[in-house]
């Protein structure tokens, strides 16, 4: 089985990150986790990827969109695989 085409950027224990997890859990998403650096000014890989270093971010390979904010990512994916949304991956690995 191929990687999934989610990957979650986030820091532990952060309620932000564990936000979009949740989302991510209820609609049944495959994703990868990648832990980054706690320290704001060490996060370059974020800042590579979404042009800011803050977290969560993630990066879906399925649609080519790349966020951060929980709330917009959040958002984009109720709709983009929530109910009644065309597309998307739904097998969890």
């Amino acid at each position: 089985m191929s990687d999934p085409a989610i990957t979650l950027y986030r820091l532990q224990a952060c309620p932000f990150c564990e936000r979009v997890v949740r989302k991510l859990r209820k609609h049944d998403l495959a994703y990868r986790s990648r832990f980054i650096e706690p320290m704001h000014s060490e996060r370059d890989v974020v800042k590579r990827l979404s042009g800011k270093r803050t977290v969560p971010a993630i990066v879906d390979e399925n649609t080519g969109v790349t966020m951060s904010e929980s709330a917009n990512i959040v958002e984009y994916l109720d709709r983009t695989y929530g109910e009644g949304a065309e597309g998307g991956e739904r097998e969890v690995a």
